[in-house]
């Protein structure tokens, strides 16, 4: 627990955050989920490799929404856990028949072992500089995840929740569920009221399984109402579509709006004018292979996203040092190689003064080769951040005004500068010779 005042928006630029009093872009490759609802899982040892690996990010499920052994092709899903291994707020009643193992829940009484293990994880993460996204709530995709859940009428003892899995979060169909979402709610917000180092999504892919904006509005509100006496507030995140979406109306509580699979990173631009932190929370189906999603991270940062975090699944039971080594049938990737290179892209830029630079590629007069495409966040005359991907060497015609400029390109593999000089220039066009490169490079312009 801190003193500090939460995670929040950027007083002097809101598409950023500010933590502990620094500025900050949240860059991780995390487990999926299943990191505090699973008995199994040995957080500790899973934040310790986010913390060597020089990450700032996890999300977390609440345990309202589990998943069964074998879904979506994943290989020892941390958020599919074994029979009688799951734990969630609600405490299990004397009657049996859950559908992964043992007793039914009791929808009226808290499992304070949960609480308590969800206290720690939070705990943790604090004492390791990890922000936690805590989800509250994730559609039912198919009947195999409702029937998993405790807010399923077959799981309770409460007779609640005899509803279809499309139902369950709305505000008119939901069974009585309603009411045991909102109380869910609140106590989760009332436990985890000191931590500097939360903030809360609403839904994960509410744009599937019938979720109603309404509903989602409503959890905002219930949010907000439950921390109105608390001195400082925690940030909502909405996440809005996969791949990109003009945000209209936004709720005036949201402070994060969470894409995921943002590729290319359509939805910055769409949403910039927002002036809040637009997000790319999830990755995945390009392949096991690093480079898409180190790519996907440069691009997405590069183009004015405040937030990147790719599905990690080398994160197991077993192996909570992600090192597990799943099959090519994987939905994704993640690996020790990729967290390294991500947090090169965390180093980045975080060596600029990047409240002051917006995404602007206007002063990128000519790329050749032609194949070859690049992103820049600019603060004008002053630091220019530009991120080259494709090709093998590239040369970069830039507008940029008179002055002495440090050159730096960063090798995006390892970390390196390959390339350093330093250019005085007289204004107007100038052009720059990269190194040769894999498959992307980075340049640090400096005035």
């Amino acid at each position: 627990m801190s003193n500090n005042m939460p995670l929040s928006l950027h007083p002097d630029n809101p598409h950023y955050l500010l933590f502990r009093g620094k500025p900050t872009v949240l860059i991780t490759s995390g487990e999926h989920y299943g990191a505090v609802l699973n008995l199994d899982f040995d957080y500790v040892k899973y934040l310790d490799t986010l913390q060597r690996d020089g990450l700032n990010l996890t999300r977390t499920f609440s345990g309202a929404y589990v998943e069964h052994h074998g879904a979506f092709n994943i290989a020892k899903n941390t958020l599919a856990p074994a029979p009688n291994r799951f734990i969630c707020p609600w405490a299990r009643s004397d009657t049996p028949g859950y559908a992964n193992g043992g007793n039914k829940f009791d929808l009226n009484k808290w499992d304070e072992a949960y609480f308590k293990r969800l206290k720690d994880f939070v705990a943790h993460a604090a004492r390791r500089g990890v922000i936690v996204e805590m989800n509250l709530f994730c559609p039912f995709y198919e009947e195999a995840q409702w029937k998993l859940s405790p807010m399923n009428a077959a799981n309770n003892v409460n007779g609640v929740g005899n509803v279809p899995r499309h139902d369950v979060y709305t505000l008119d169909k939901h069974g009585g569920l309603l009411a045991v979402q909102e109380k869910m709610v609140r106590k989760i917000v009332a436990e985890l009221r000191e931590f500097d180092n939360v903030y809360y999504e609403i839904c994960n892919e509410p744009y599937f399984g019938g979720v109603t904006m309404e509903w989602q509005w409503h959890i905002a509100d219930v949010i907000v109402d439950a921390e109105k006496s608390f001195p400082h507030k925690h940030l909502i995140s909405q996440n809005v579509a996969n791949g990109k979406a003009k945000v209209e109306n936004p709720h005036p509580a949201i402070s994060i709006f969470n894409f995921h699979y943002a590729t290319p990173p359509d939805a910055v631009a769409l949403n910039y004018h927002l002036n809040k932190v637009i997000g790319d929370n999830e990755t995945g189906f390009k392949g096991t292979g690093d480079t898409h999603y180190r790519m996907e991270g440069w691009e997405f940062i590069l183009a004015g996203g405040g937030l990147y975090n790719n599905l990690d699944y080398s994160f197991a039971v077993g192996h909570e040092d992600g090192t597990f080594v799943y099959p090519p049938t994987q939905p994704g990737g993640g690996s020790p190689a990729l967290r390294r290179q991500l947090k090169i892209l965390k180093d980045f830029i975080h060596g600029f003064d990047f409240v002051r630079m917006k995404p602007d590629n206007s002063f990128i007069k000519g790329i050749a080769p032609d194949k070859a495409r690049a992103r820049a966040l600019v603060e004008s005359g002053k630091q220019y951040a530009i991120y080259v991907f494709g090709g093998n060497q590239v040369n970069l015609t830039l507008e940029i005004p008179a002055g002495t400029y440090r050159v730096e390109w960063v090798n995006t593999l390892t970390g390196a500068i390959d390339k350093r000089e330093t250019v005085t220039h007289s204004g107007g066009a100038v052009t720059l010779s990269s190194p040769p490169y894999e498959e992307d490079v980075a340049l640090r312009l400096v005035r």
